[in-house]
């Protein structure tokens, strides 16, 4: 009687409970294939984090040393204050930079992202051999891109200083700035955009009103990594820069042949807070934006 509760006859009671241990054994079989934690991927992970920072937190360390030796003789802030107060040329070869880097990436996003539309939206005869030539820049070694254009500049009788400084660093971000904002697109709906035409939006107002909002936090992030390229650039710089146009990499290899200055250690302390300061409320934004 108690087998026939709910209507259920005892052959389908016992169907049941053997489907039940049937299902729990192929649940155990399929938890042991699936792959698990490898016991020291937290060691290796920690490894990997100290071996990245350890160098930057020994020079924010030793950019309050007293001494200009590798040994803590106590805490001062001497080389602030000559980095601050004592370091004129040093403060001009970085504001050089500033003004090359923010320049020279503002008109290379502008051109990479026009490229990346156009390649996105229009279809035309050698797409695929513009977009793939488009990488060279990449790929090759920039000792080989250095020489290149001062071998062009040289030819075109285009005297070294900062206009050749600043070609040089829009020619290497382009590409990067193409790859960035080109895997934003494809990643957006082109329905969108064929949604405005429909609705009457003339080229012009596709392109601001439509695909460059989609597109903000790829040019976005294209236009820091462009930025930061050329911050840090030294080969290409070295082979192109005139009288007047050292920038803070050049500046500090100069000082480097004479000998380790603290204060350069101060100076990369102060870098690495601005761009904490910069990129970090940069970064809540994008995803704040991407998420919409």
């Amino acid at each position: 009687m108690a087998a026939k509760i709910h209507g259920l006859k005892p052959y389908r009671i016992a169907a049941l409970f053997h489907a039940r241990r049937v299902v729990r054994k192929g649940a155990k079989a399929a938890a042991k294939l699936l792959p698990r934690k490898a016991k020291g991927s937290n060691l290796i992970f920690w490894l990997v984090i100290l071996f990245l920072f350890a160098p930057l937190f020994v020079l924010l360390i030793y950019s309050f040393n007293r001494s200009r030796s590798g040994e803590w003789t106590g805490f001062s802030f001497v080389w602030y204050q000559r980095l601050f107060l004592e370091s004129p040329d040093l403060w001009r070869a970085f504001q050089n930079s500033v003004v090359i880097a923010f320049t020279s990436a503002l008109m290379a996003t502008a051109l990479g992202t026009l490229a990346a539309v156009g390649t996105a939206r229009y279809s035309f005869k050698f797409k695929s051999y513009v977009s793939t030539m488009s990488f060279i820049p990449m790929i090759l070694p920039e000792i080989v891109v250095g020489v290149s254009l001062l071998v062009f500049f040289a030819g075109v009788g285009l005297r070294l200083g900062m206009l050749t400084v600043w070609i040089a660093h829009t020619t290497f971000n382009i590409p990067f700035v193409y790859l960035l904002v080109s895997a934003r697109l494809e990643e957006s709906d082109p329905s969108v955009v064929e949604a405005a035409r429909d609705l009457g939006a003339s080229e012009l107002q596709t392109l601001f009103r439509v695909i460059i909002p989609m597109a903000l936090p790829g040019i976005a992030s294209a236009f820091l990594t462009a930025v930061t390229l050329s911050l840090e650039d030294f080969v290409i710089t070295f082979f192109v820069s005139g009288p007047g146009a050292t920038t803070l990499p050049l500046y500090i290899y100069s000082m480097i042949r004479f000998g380790v200055s603290p204060v350069v250690n101060a100076l990369s302390a102060v870098m690495i807070a601005g761009t904490v300061l910069l990129v970090y409320p940069l970064r809540n934004f994008l995803k704040v934006f991407a998420a919409r």
